[in-house]
């Protein structure tokens, strides 16, 4: 139940689980005095059998709504463990928790997406507020439901008078294009680490290439580059969104029996020029007076993705990653999402039409109360 000290509390938490399917990132944000100040992060890895099952559920098969719902429950765990890392470094009640849920479908052109989550329980389960379930009322105004984090980008590093982008990249990838006249735009680009990620696991068991060292081994092929990025996805105008629905291990499984046999660390290679050419190609189009790129995300970490996003933008546009901006990259999308949990308590929209072809702005969020 809350009380008046928690309903005039600034204190936010934020969680995010992505396509990457790793874990839960989770934040702990004090909003007072219009600023907005990270307390205390945490992270918390999906057990195997959890990642298993929202794996399986990425598509359809046998007993799927029992199943989905014991993922949400197993997942709504995961969050209030999350949840409990962050609160001793509170220094008073949390107004709400924010929490995306699991992406495990998106089809914006067939009107849903579908985030997995067990809110009510979660609610039981930390005494807190939660607020979830963001991205169907923009599919519901007609929009993609995503990406949602460039409003929130804009309002984090938008800097007047300076064009930047910021590229997310996660299992899928997105820019933000913030322009220097204040105007922003954005989309999913493509891939980001979902193929390499499941490449590395076929052939190494690894779930991420870390660093892109395996990559960074081989050689882009260009007879394979050049079937990837055929793609008719990429070809689309925006606004756009895409997910696992497209991108899997089908989607490039159908492409490498075109091309010619090769050595696995030189697919890695050219998955890995996949995602930086998807990226670079967006960026041109959007914003070609670009003054510097900051990268989050996962593939924030990788060296040798980050490498080949700079040659793909020519090698005379800065590449670096959002730490240059005073957040870590792990951190954005979490922060991104108790912002809009923010946002959601303030009455107060937290979608940008323009990006996610939405009829209009719109308050996202659905409140379960404590």
């Amino acid at each position: 139940m809350s009380t008046d000290s928690t309903l005039h509390s600034t204190l936010y938490i934020g969680m995010m689980s992505g396509t990457s399917m790793d874990g839960v990132d989770g934040v702990l944000v004090d909003f007072g005095g219009g600023a907005m100040r990270t307390l205390e992060a945490a992270f918390v890895p999906f057990p195997d059998a959890l990642r298993a099952d929202l794996m399986a559920l990425q598509s359809s098969g046998d007993n799927e709504i029992a199943r989905e719902a014991l993922a949400a429950a197993h997942l709504a765990g995961c969050y209030a463990e999350c949840v409990a890392a962050l609160l001793p470094a509170a220094p008073g009640p949390v107004r709400a928790l924010a929490a995306h849920g699991q992406t495990v479908r998106h089809r914006p052109e067939l009107g849903y997406t579908r985030q997995i989550n067990h809110p009510a329980l979660l609610a039981e389960l930390t005494g807190i507020d939660v607020i979830a379930d963001f991205r169907t009322r923009d599919v519901a105004a007609g929009g993609q439901g995503a990406p949602l984090v460039p409003a929130f980008h804009q309002a984090c590093f938008g800097q007047a008078g300076q064009a930047r982008v910021v590229v997310n990249i996660g299992g899928i990838a997105n820019i933000s294009v913030l322009h220097a006249d204040g105007t922003v735009s954005g989309f999913d680009t493509g891939p980001g680490n979902v193929l390499m990620d499941h490449w590395i696991g076929l052939h190494q068991g690894k779930a991420y290439d870390a660093d892109g060292a395996w990559a960074a081994s081989g050689q882009v092929d260009p007879t394979l580059l050049g079937i990837l990025l055929d793609e008719p996805y990429f070809r689309l105008a925006a606004p756009k969104s895409t997910g696992r629905d497209l991108f899997h291990a089908d989607w490039l499984g159908q492409r490498l029996a075109q091309a010619p046999a090769m050595p696995p660390e030189d697919v890695q290679a050219s998955l890995t020029a996949l995602t930086a050419t998807a990226i670079a190609r967006a960026i041109h189009q959007q914003a070609s007076e670009v003054e510097a790129v900051y990268v989050c995300g996962g593939g924030a970490y990788n060296g040798a993705l980050l490498r080949a996003l700079a040659q793909a933008l020519g090698g005379k546009t800065k590449v670096t990653t959002t730490d240059a901006l005073g957040v870590a990259p792990n951190h954005v999308e979490a922060l991104a999402f108790a912002w809009l949990g923010y946002r959601f308590t303030r009455r107060e929209t937290g979608n940008l039409p323009q990006v996610t072809g939405a009829k209009g702005p719109r308050i996202l969020g659905a409140l379960y109360p404590a």
